[in-house]
């Protein structure tokens, strides 16, 4: 198992950023930097890029609708040449909240829409003529169908690091996770809970995997958490309530909320309907206070060594590989030592 860190775009980037290096020595592998509508996740990718020697980065994510295919492959090829190759580009189709209320496109077609980008981004690095005739996407665009008819296929000028960049995509719903697990080398999904990996996407993996090229190898699953060793202070604990409460009760209109879904896949149908009706009235410290206790033991790493080591087994059994973790610690040196024995405890369990 891999351990990652989502950087917050919200705050404390640069002051994170000055102390990689410490976290690498003490088992951080990886680092992931949003993009939601925040600051561009590219120009700080970058900037951590030239920052690090070692360290693998990630996108989590770009948004598939925010750049053309082509621009997302030359993105990915961008970063990964100036990282040395250690870039894996993270997609997602985030959701018409942000899409449509953020960057006034149109959200539509999410699942056809990453299977044709992932297509094009693959042509790009292999520097083929980027020749790509999809429901969605014309490269290049012939006249016949709106273009000038002067296009001509075009390969990438510059040698790409590498031909082939890993992939990972962000993905709750069961058809989207069955494309993530036929064509992706990750997967990134939300407030996983080990226990209930069957109950609520055992068909769409199965699915997925029957198709997938063995040259992909193993699908890493790599999963944002919280993660704290020890008792959390109070003001931790409702942080993490109150973003299970955001998601699942105010994430989308009250029939398009992709989390309130997953909530109810995982058993929770009572307790969704209660946080969603409740936060969608405004009464959101109660809408956080409903949210049950043992899910957000589940989707977090919070607890004594004991309870962090049983936790770690389980996500590692239901298919777990890399870690991304919002370490909740109060100061800088508190949160690289729990790195450092969080690293200690993966490699003890994981052996």
């Amino acid at each position: 198992m891999r351990l990652g860190m989502i950087i917050d775009y919200s705050g404390g980037f640069a002051e994170t950023v000055e102390l990689l290096q410490e976290y690498e020595r003490n088992g951080l592998d990886l680092v992931a930097m949003p993009e939601a509508y925040s600051f561009d996740a590219v120009s700080q990718l970058g900037y951590i890029a030239a920052k690090t020697e070692r360290l693998e980065l990630m996108s989590a994510i770009f948004q598939i609708y925010t750049r053309t295919p082509s621009l997302t492959a030359m993105t990915a090829a961008g970063l990964d040449f100036v990282s040395d190759g250690r870039f894996t580009l993270g997609l997602g189709a985030s959701g018409p909240q942000v899409i449509e209320g953020f960057h006034g496109v149109k959200y539509d077609a999410p699942l056809g829409r990453t299977r044709e980008v992932i297509e094009i981004c693959r042509q790009v690095w292999k520097r083929q003529p980027v020749e790509f005739e999809g429901r969605y996407y014309d490269v290049p665009l012939t006249k016949d169908k709106g273009g000038s008819g002067l296009g001509k296929p075009l390969k990438i000028i510059n040698h790409p690091v590498r031909s082939e960049i890993p992939i990972s995509v962000a993905a709750l719903g069961p058809k989207n996770v069955a494309l993530v697990a036929e064509l992706a080398d990750g997967w990134q999904p939300l407030f996983f809970h080990p226990g209930k990996v069957d109950r609520a996407w055992g068909a769409p993996l199965e699915e997925g995997f029957a198709k997938r090229d063995a040259a992909l190898g193993e699908l890493d699953i790599q999963l944002q958490i919280a993660f704290h060793l020890g008792e959390p202070s109070p003001e931790a604990l409702q942080a993490i309530r109150n973003q299970l409460a955001l998601y699942v009760g105010g994430m989308g209109a009250r029939d398009k909320n992709f989390y309130n879904q997953l909530a109810c896949r995982y058993g929770y149908e009572a307790e969704a309907k209660e946080i969603q009706d409740l936060y969608l009235s405004g009464r959101k410290a109660e809408a956080a206070a409903a949210v049950p206790d043992d899910l957000v033991e589940a989707v977090t790493l919070l607890g004594d060594e004991d309870a962090i080591r049983r936790q770690v087994a389980e996500f590692h059994a239901a298919g777990v590989r890399t870690f991304l973790l919002n370490p909740l610690a109060a100061t800088d040196e508190d949160r690289v030592a729990q790195v450092r024995r969080l690293s200690e405890i993966v490699t003890e369990v994981t052996a």
